[in-house]
């Protein structure tokens, strides 16, 4: 059977010491694990969380946001080595917390638009970079989710068909695909055949409305969706990535302008209600 999760980025714009009781909050709502936003892990208190989370129980998944200093398909090398230093640091906080996962956009700059297509100088960095950085996760049992964005938020990666043809070139077990129904809603001709024809490589999802709001209350193909991931024996994490404007800092970045729902904690517990009751064909 699947684990639950919710994104933290729901109630923080990012993980400090004032954030750790977030982890008894999501615990109470019934949820499996917390996925917490790793965007600065100099300051991420490790051992308080990593604390919390055996108290309550709670399992863990791990996520990323890169920005323009730490960009893995850079023209600078020296902006591409920083993105690989904050892999390694985050890899190593993930497995300090006993999460496998460690997902995201790990390729560029999150709202880079060059206004072109990608080259093929940067898909070769980026095969290059995530082999290398695969090699680091697999020394630390954990595996790297690369997302693809829709194509306001990336030039890179939009489709799962695209996120396939680079997994397969980076040809390393511990570097696989993570998927974002928000983002499928926009890109894909079929969410069901996109997650169908990712298979195996499928290792981390992540579910929400067409808005970013609670799942169940928009047009999101849920049929599609889990079906699919019956057919490919999914049995991985399913999280919640929503936002609301109560955070400022991630209200701006994901053009969240107007509430989703009656509040955060709506999103959580009534979109957990509806993913586990959709979850029991899995």
């Amino acid at each position: 059977m699947p684990k639950y999760g919710v994104n933290l980025l729901l109630y923080t714009a990012s993980f400090g010491k004032d954030d750790v009781p977030l982890i008894q909050k999501v615990a109470d709502m019934g949820f499996d694990g917390v996925e917490v936003p790793l965007f600065d892990p100099a300051t991420t208190p490790v051992e308080e969380a990593k604390a919390a989370m055996e108290v309550n129980g709670l399992g863990c998944t791990c996520c990323s946001i890169l920005g323009p200093d730490r960009d893995l398909i850079s023209e600078d090398p020296e902006i591409r080595e920083n993105a690989k230093q904050y892999f390694r640091d985050g890899i190593q906080i993930s497995a300090a917390w006993d999460s496998q996962i460690f997902c995201g956009p790990l390729y560029s700059a999150v709202g880079k638009l060059p206004g072109r297509s990608r080259t093929e100088q940067e898909w070769e960095w980026a095969v290059t970079g995530l082999k290398e950085l695969g090699a680091f996760a697999a020394d630390h049992g954990v595996t790297l989710a690369v997302e693809p964005l829709n194509r306001f938020e990336t030039y890179f990666i939009n489709i799962a068909e695209d996120s396939v043809k680079l997994i397969d070139d980076v040809d390393h077990p511990n570097v696989k695909i993570h998927l974002d129904t928000f983002h499928m809603n926009i890109e894909e001709k079929n969410l069901h055949d996109a997650i169908r024809n990712t298979g195996d490589r499928l290792a981390h999802m992540h579910c929400c409305e067409n808005d970013r709001g609670t799942p169940g209350s928009g047009n999101v193909d849920w049929d599609g969706v889990f079906a699919a991931l019956k057919e490919i024996g999914y049995d991985d994490w399913i999280v919640i990535e929503s936002f609301v404007p109560g955070v400022p800092e991630i209200a701006k970045a994901a053009a969240i302008w107007r509430p989703l729902a009656p509040s955060a904690d709506a999103i959580a517990i009534d979109g957990l209600s509806f993913l586990r009751e959709r979850g029991e064909i899995l």
